[in-house]
């Protein structure tokens, strides 16, 4: 196997712990950089990323967190707040310039969440390996007032927190033991 991907596939974990090592804001763009090219459905993009670098910011979000959180998002060089755009149609005309997707969610709310939530996990799933692509270490979170994170920050938007996810350059025991993983012939079959 290529080491390059047994890296960013194999050897990666949930990190937990972080070198104080700054992540530079320029780190931050190019993790975008290279999200933003994963496919999904009609091109919709409807990730949102709010990156919380600094002690103020990590004040902001603290009161919503769990209390087992608190201690990652704080000591982790940067919180990402994984967010999802639930108006993403608007951009469709822009975005998708194939055909006329946007009628298929404007007046389907139910639609524009599932596929806001798909696809933004879908796009969170790209930003964790571009993470890992860069030589940094990612730890994903629940356990956080989701609710709560939306009102301090993406008032007044059509923008809702999904997950949060740490980030930074790990440092050992970054996690806890690699669990088990199924096989290929446990979870799938071919038709």
């Amino acid at each position: 196997m290529n080491e390059d991907i047994k890296r960013i596939f194999v050897d990666t974990v949930t990190t937990y712990n972080f070198s104080e090592k700054v992540v530079d804001d320029d780190i931050l763009k190019e993790l975008y950089e290279l999200t933003k090219w994963g496919a999904t459905s009609f091109n919709c993009s409807p990730l949102r990323l709010v990156f919380l670098k600094s002690q103020e910011a990590k004040n902001r979000i603290d009161p919503y967190l769990m209390d087992s959180n608190k201690v990652s998002v704080k000591n982790a060089p940067v919180c990402v707040i994984i967010g999802m755009d639930t108006k993403f149609f608007t951009d469709l005309p822009k975005n998708f310039t194939a055909m006329d997707a946007k009628v298929f969610f404007e007046s389907n709310e139910e639609l524009a969440y599932a596929t806001a939530f798909r696809n933004s996990s879908l796009q969170a799933g790209y930003f964790m390996k571009a993470v890992n692509a860069l030589g940094l270490d990612a730890g994903a979170m629940s356990g956080f007032d989701n609710k709560a994170v939306d009102n301090e920050f993406f008032k007044n938007t059509a923008i809702q927190s999904n997950f949060l996810c740490n980030i930074g350059y790990g440092i050992e025991p970054k996690g806890h033991p690699r669990g088990a993983r199924y096989s290929f012939d446990e979870i799938a079959e071919i038709i």
